[in-house]
């Protein structure tokens, strides 16, 4: 039993990164943008949690501010993909693939100069593991949830309640659906489109900035060009896995985040023994490959999404 609730502690840890990361891509493609920037965004996001990090490293609030300064620098870099994608209304797979490109040189170009090598350099201190005493005492939950658990396994939990709310209990969250529905009715009620998109894209900077900083700050000591390893592409995997909904999101980034901790149970779980290793490193891709081809065709996206604004047309 205690290996099936370290699977489960571990499975909440490894999928914090996708389900934030893909909460991020959910707002974007509501509103009509396609995002697969996700990737480049949350490297940006590891890179200056990585950064920060290795400075403020002693302090308290350290990671905090790691987190806060990642999840920044993700919005900020976001805005560069709206404004090519709304403003001058070129093509959304494009952009969102130039800022993958993007992330990789710039991150490592900026570590250079910072560091003098192609890495940042290793952080000593952040998030530790904790158990919370109390609640670790309630029956089965307790045990995988409240025990031995980073922090900002809550955090993600806690933005998928939010991004519920906003989505459907609010009128900006209404206007930002519609703005990928039926844009043209949005313009026609008074409301401006292009503020909505951009808003959307920027949240979705935001998450996805902190969801790299989550997963270098949780899984890792040091931002290197291969930290996020294919995680964007994941989330972007789960937003349509989820229906472009969050708590189906939410299942959907466990699932994924189960796959990613299967090597390190592989020896413990007999049917799985006799697998190479390699195997299980390609094994969360190979799952995204699969979700996508059997759930791209029922999951029915935004209608406007990927499709320029132009006020003109109808």
């Amino acid at each position: 039993m205690d290996t099936f609730y370290g699977m489960l502690t571990l499975t909440l840890i490894y999928s914090t990164p996708i389900l934030v990361t893909a909460l991020g891509g959910m707002f974007c493609e509501k509103s009509g943008v396609v995002n697969i920037g996700l990737e480049g965004l949350m490297g940006f996001g590891a890179f200056t949690g990585a950064t920060v990090m290795y400075f403020v490293q002693g302090s308290a609030s350290g990671p905090y501010f790691a987190l806060l300064m990642g999840m920044l620098v993700g919005g900020i870099v976001s805005i560069l993909h709206a404004y090519m994608c709304i403003t001058l209304k070129s093509d959304q797979v494009i952009s969102g693939t130039a800022i993958n490109m993007f992330a990789t040189g710039v991150t490592i170009y900026m570590s250079q100069i910072i560091f003098g090598q192609q890495r940042t350099v290793a952080f000593n201190e952040s998030f530790t593991k904790t158990t919370y005493p109390l609640l670790s005492k309630i029956p089965f939950f307790g045990k995988f949830l409240f025990s031995n658990i980073y922090p900002t396994v809550f955090i993600a939990l806690i933005l998928v309640v939010i991004s519920w709310y906003v989505l459907y209990k609010t009128s900006f969250g209404l206007r930002l659906r519609a703005a990928g529905e039926n844009p043209h009715a949005v313009d026609s009620v008074g409301a401006n489109v292009t503020k909505i998109r951009y808003s959307a894209v920027i949240i979705s900077g935001l998450l996805s900035g902190l969801g790299g900083a989550m997963m270098i700050l949780t899984q890792d000591i040091q931002y290197t060009s291969v930290s996020i390893h294919g995680t964007g592409f994941i989330a972007m995997a789960a937003v349509i896995f989820g229906r472009w909904k969050p708590a189906p999101i939410l299942w959907a980034s466990l699932f994924f985040g189960l796959s990613q901790i299967l090597k390190i149970y592989s020896t413990s779980l007999g049917i799985f023994a006799a697998l190479p290793l390699e195997f299980f490193d390609s094994f969360p891709y190979i799952l995204t490959v699969i979700a996508l081809v059997v759930f791209s065709g029922k999951g029915v996206g935004p209608k406007s999404s990927g499709v320029p604004y132009d006020k003109g047309q109808r």
